[in-house]
């Protein structure tokens, strides 16, 4: 699990205008918040922060004022929904040793069977409670050779130590569908005169 170091600076002003003149000086409204606390209103580096967003759940050193130190994970992005930019983020502090809940990618690997078939991401995150310091960065589950109707249920994934999962195990998170025939045009044609007899 990477972790990634910002410096972080304490804000004052608040609302819209307050958020656009942060978001001109590129850098990120944040608010920190959890452990029974009060909310933290921070502004953060804004490309340092977007770099580190690409690593989902990622750790977040905080250097607040160059005064404190805390841990964090994202919790909620907010983005601009035409440019991308980052508009707002929510982090959640977190202590080393705790345990969080939270969303792991899943990535599947491997060859279905052969015969077309699709595979569904039922899930494309999954749930799991793991140390702070030590989430995953996903979990690569094996599609090799499964067939239409094939199913692969949360309790089948392989979860790094000291990782648990925090959904049922019975839940489908991929699945394997039939390939959809289709027509050919002369089917099509003979349908059609078929329909008007």
């Amino acid at each position: 699990m990477s972790e990634v170091k910002l410096a972080a600076e304490t804000r004052t002003e608040f609302g819209k205008g307050a958020a656009r003149r942060i978001r001109r000086e590129n850098k990120v409204p944040v608010v920190l918040y959890g452990h029974g606390t009060e909310p933290v209103h921070l502004t953060l580096p804004g490309h340092d922060l977007q770099m580190a967003l690409r690593t989902p759940n990622v750790l977040i050193s905080l250097d607040i004022d160059g005064k404190a130190n805390e841990l964090a994970i994202p919790k909620a992005v907010q983005r601009d929904a035409i440019k991308g930019f980052l508009e707002h983020v929510d982090l959640l502090l977190v202590k080393r040793g705790e345990k969080v809940t939270v969303e792991v990618p899943v990535h599947a690997e491997g060859e279905l069977a052969p015969g077309g078939n699709l595979l569904e991401h039922v899930l494309t995150a999954l749930p799991v409670e793991a140390e702070a310091t030590h989430i995953p960065a996903a979990v690569t589950v094996s599609v090799e050779g499964l067939e239409a109707g094939a199913s692969v249920l949360a309790k089948d994934i392989v979860l790094p130590k000291g990782t648990t999962l925090a959904v049922e195990e019975d839940a489908v998170v991929l699945q394997v569908l039939a390939a959809q025939a289709e027509e050919t045009e002369g089917e099509a044609a003979e349908g059609e005169e078929a329909a008007e007899a």
